[in-house]
């Protein structure tokens, strides 16, 4: 059909631009996809994929059906295909159908017939190919398929849309697709297509094609991720902004709203939104074995070593963060227990998985353990019957795989990590972060990994400039390995991690090391000061001294202490007093002008230069004290006493020196005074922490309570079928004694398992003969054979009959039958013995009689 013009310079200059519409329904959903593609608006330039369940041995006539009902052209999809817009491309029988830059690509199943999930394999290429403007519907149909490819859809940020199940023919797939939240709207098929088209229409949609996220949002992203926090408790504004505000425009389109504004005040008005937000920042999509090369190499090469370094065993630990419903969790231990297989150490390896994420309702789906039917497609059918249980459709894991996994709600920003861990996956979650929360997390997971331990990222994500964190043990896969860096701590910045304020305390000098810092001191002495000085931090503690300052500083007696307080000579000590804490606070040189300093047997008057430094920045927040020799004024000819004015002028000196002095102490006391309070209030706040966390332990304490009581109560039903068992036991015995019929019953090994009382009318049994072979007990048949016998009917399954005697005249019908169990597994056999020499005995006198 001839296409308007305005389509064909879209397609020819912007190919790559137009929506993709993928439609997924069974052979019984055609009525549904008839009312669809005729609701379709004229011209919309769409491109339509439609990939239906077909007979595989069946020529489709599907592309005339719905060519009758709609303008568009409907074509059959053939390999290599160019998707057109205003175009219907339908999947042929026996292919499955693939998107690769705008071509379509035929490929032969893979999968037996009935096992085949073409829906979900489309729509999965259709994502990776099409990312945002893939979209993605679901319509009548039986089963699950289509339910992993919406939710790859909903990951790169696509719109997904299924019908309404009471409107479709069969609601397997609508309701599979509802029950898994995959399902962005959900509408009758004749009103799918309107709203993909408002969803289009959307500014935040339309205006761009480079997915550039709308610049009016930049001034309301603050107050919705306030919002969210204040509603949820996490913090998304670490989180990369690209990746919210695209997040956040997809909401405004599906509610048709175009100013940020409005959707912050329907955010304000309909908190339930603020939950559907919540749920679409997380992007919880995964599956199980992602990436499949990566598990492989996992189990045979990442594995295997990693046990090698322990050959007495051990209890490994690992943590999956945002593990979403619980696939990825799953499949480390699904791998793990199948390297032990191929492995088989001598020593007992277990491995406990700690699985969280911030979705509490998907903790809870992965705590059920329980997944949709069409798994089968990512996970092997030996792995299906060795680690799932089929239950109405549905794949539950099995006790072994659950019971290696812990699941937990957790924030991995704030909320302390889980350490000494020999794995850690934290797959396609750092893409989503900013790069300051990146450079913080990466030295986390250094810090909580044992030695050699492992890190697994996503394909997109990298350590950065963590190279001396972590050494590559497969790049390509993203798969690192711990090195042990005893420096790392330096980096390390915990959750909840509140750095001092003091910046005098909290910056040792020590960090730039001991040869740089005499060289910067020495540098900066030479350039401003030439006397002996001494470098001190905030509490007087000496950091390094230069020149000669014995006549200033000599070591007090008793323990070593090198704080120039206790080392200052008399005359000196007084006049320091608080000048390096009125230094700190005054970037200003602090001046003590003709102090008296005690000698060995004199004085020395000397000038004391007290000043805080600013740079060079490792020398921040130190303090240097500079001594300078004053020389003795001449004494005059015949004078002994000194000018009585300067005497005057030396005391008012150290009288005014005194008060600083006392006025430093008293601000110090205050200072003290305050912190002291500050700590009551503190200590206060932590008394009111235990009395909360004494209550949750009360909680804890009546939910134990409650837990044991639910363990008396499946105790109390343990006993009960006990009892029972104990009867139905009971019951078979007297059956058996009963029937006066001698029965046995072999294992598949030909070893005895249970046999009645009147069996040992036949062979000599005591209740020790039990798991012997039967051919050792000692018999009064004459039946050499019965071993073979009951061997041929184990390996046919076919029951045998035959008459045999004793060696005392008897004759016996024995009967060897399989023996099945409840799951119609062969077990055994069960072999019965009927005593028929009175029969014999009748038989022979009527063959006496008719032959007289």
């Amino acid at each position: 059909m001839k296409k308007s013009p305005p389509v064909h310079r879209q397609a020819e200059t912007a190919a790559s631009f137009f929506p993709v519409v993928g439609i997924g329904c069974s052979a019984g959903g055609l009525e549904a996809l008839q009312e669809f593609l005729t609701h379709v608006p004229e011209a919309s330039g769409w491109a339509f994929i439609v990939v239906q369940h077909l007979d595989p041995a069946h020529t489709s006539a599907l592309p005339e059906l719905l060519q009758r009902i709609t303008p568009m052209t409907v074509v059959e999809a053939t390999d290599g295909m160019v998707i057109k817009p205003d175009c219907v491309h339908v999947i042929p029988p026996n292919a499955d159908l693939s998107l690769l830059h705008g071509k379509l690509h035929l490929l032969e199943p893979v999968a037996p017939r009935g096992l085949r999930l073409p829906i979900d394999f489309f729509l999965r290429t259709l994502a990776e190919d099409q990312e945002a403007r893939a979209i993605g519907v679901i319509l009548s149909g039986m089963g699950s398929d289509g339910v992993l490819g919406l939710r790859a859809i909903l990951e790169k940020g696509g719109l997904t849309l299924v019908q309404e199940p009471r409107t479709a023919q069969s609601d397997g797939m609508p309701n599979s697709a509802i029950r898994d939240g995959v399902a962005d709207i959900v509408a009758p098929a004749d009103a799918l297509p309107g709203r993909i088209a408002d969803f289009l229409r959307h500014p935040a949609r339309s205006h761009r094609h480079d997915l550039t996220p709308h610049p009016k949002l930049l001034n309301t992203l603050d107050k919705i991720v306030v919002l969210l926090r204040d509603r949820s408790g996490t913090d998304f504004s670490l989180y990369k902004n690209n990746t919210l505000q695209r997040r956040i425009e997809r909401r405004m389109a599906m509610h048709r709203i175009s100013a940020p504004d409005e959707y912050v005040h329907y955010l304000r008005a309909n908190p339930h939104e603020l939950d559907l937000l919540f749920k679409e920042l997380l992007i919880g999509v995964t599956s199980f074995f992602r990436d499949p090369e990566t598990w492989a190499f996992l189990r045979t090469e990442a594995i295997p070593p990693l046990l090698a370094e322990r050959p007495s065993g051990s209890a490994l630990r690992a943590w999956v963060t945002a593990c979403s419903t619980g696939e990825e969790a799953y499949s480390l231990a699904i791998v793990f227990l199948e390297a032990l297989k191929e492995i088989r150490p001598p020593a007992r390896f277990t491995l406990q998985i700690y699985a969280t994420d911030l979705d509490p309702a998907a903790i809870d789906r992965a705590r059920k353990g329980v997944f949709p039917a069409n798994i089968s497609a990512d996970v092997s059918p030996t792995q299906l019957a060795r680690y799932f249980t089929l239950e109405d459709g549905r794949y539950r894991i099995n006790r072994e795989v659950r019971e290696m996994v812990v699941f937990a709600t957790h924030d991995i920003i704030s909320d302390p990590p889980f350490t000494k861990l020999d794995f850690l996956l934290c797959r396609n979650l750092l893409i989503y972060f900013g790069a300051e929360l990146q450079k913080k997390l990466l030295p986390l997971f250094h810090y909580s990994l044992n030695s050699h331990g492992l890190l697994l990222l996503g394909n997109s994500e990298s350590i950065g400039h963590h190279e001396h964190l972590f050494t590559p043990l497969n790049n390509k896969l993203r798969l690192f390995q711990r090195v042990d860096d005893p420096n790392s701590r330096s980096a390390l910045r915990l959750p909840n991690y509140a750095t001092s304020t003091n910046s005098l305390t909290n910056k040792p000098l020590m960090d730039t090391g001991t040869d740089n810092l005499g060289q910067l001191t020495d540098q900066l002495i030479q350039q401003t000061f030439s006397p002996a000085a001494v470098l001190v931090d905030g509490n007087g503690d000496i950091l390094y001294i230069s020149g000669r300052t014995g006549k200033y500083l000599e070591p007090p007696s008793g323990k070593t202490n090198i704080n120039i307080h206790a080392m200052a000579r008399e005359g000196l000590r007084e006049a320091l007093t608080g000048m390096i804490l009125r230094a700190l606070k005054d970037p200003q040189p602090i001046l003590l002008k003709g102090l008296k300093v005690g000698t060995n047997g004199g004085t020395q008057i000397v000038d004391v230069t007290v000043q805080a430094l600013q740079h060079p920045e490792p020398l921040r927040g130190r303090v240097i004290v500079v001594f300078k020799d004053i020389p003795t004024p001449p004494a005059r000819h015949r004078q002994t006493k000194l000018v009585p004015a300067d005497s005057h002028n030396a005391l008012f000196q150290e009288l005014q020196q005194t008060r600083e002095a006392l006025q430093l102490t008293q601000e110090e006391m205050q200072t003290t005074i305050e912190e002291l309070r500050a700590s009551n209030e503190e200590l206060q706040s932590t008394n009111e922490e235990l009395q909360s966390t004494n209550e949750e332990l009360t909680t804890s304490k009546e939910e134990l309570q409650s837990v044991n009581e639910e363990l008396q109560t499946v105790n109390a039903e343990l006993q009960s079928k006990v009892e029972d068992l104990t009867w139905v036991r009971n019951d078979m015995t007297n059956l058996l004694n009963s029937t006066e019929i001698a029965t046995i019953f072999l294992d598949n090994d030909m070893m005895l398992r249970r046999f009645s009382t009147h069996a040992t009318k036949l062979f000599k049994l005591i209740p020790g003969d039990v798991g012997r072979p039967l051919s050792h007990i000692v018999t009064d048949l004459d039946y050499p054979e019965l071993r073979d016998d009951a061997s041929e009917v184990l390996r046919t399954l076919m029951f045998q009959e035959r008459e045999i005697t004793t060696h005392d005249g008897r004759w016996y019908r024995v009967r060897i039958m399989p023996y099945r169990t409840q799951d119609n597994v062969i077990n055994g056999v069960v072999i019965t013995f009927i005593d028929i020499t009175e029969i014999k005995r009748l038989e022979a006198e009527l063959r006496r009689h008719s032959a007289q």
